[in-house]
């Protein structure tokens, strides 16, 4: 079974197209390390919330966008094989000119309970 690796990213809004350089230059290296499909999605309409939201979550500044990522791995073994081969990668030091703060990224690992669409049928 498929397992999602997915990622909550505040960007500053000036920074979109260096962070969309950076995403599709590493897309290389996770499909390289098995990943099926990488989504980097761009916040247009992230609502704040009475409790809590995306925005808070990330403590996202007025000048930043919310990016919504997901890695879609075969399954939980490869997307663990795959994050252990990243942190022995030098190349995945990050550049002293990161295009958002990466102590504020979330992130985490989800095994798929429900799929329709592109691959899922429902069932």
């Amino acid at each position: 079974m498929t397992y999602i690796s997915g990622f909550l990213i505040p960007v500053p809004d000036d920074r979109k197209e260096d962070y969309r350089k950076m995403a599709a230059e590493a897309a290389d290296m996770f499909k390289g390390y098995g990943a099926l499909e990488i989504m980097e999605a761009w916040g247009e309409d992230v609502r704040d919330g009475k409790v809590t939201d995306f925005r808070r979550a990330v403590l996202a500044k007025e000048n930043e966008s919310v990016v919504f990522s997901w890695i879609v791995w075969p399954d939980r073994a490869t997307a663990d094989a795959a994050e252990k081969k990243m942190m022995e990668d030098e190349s995945m030091t990050p550049p002293a000119d990161m295009p958002f703060d990466g102590k504020r990224m979330i992130f985490g690992g989800f095994a798929p309970i429900f799929e329709m669409g592109r691959k899922g049928d429902g069932k």
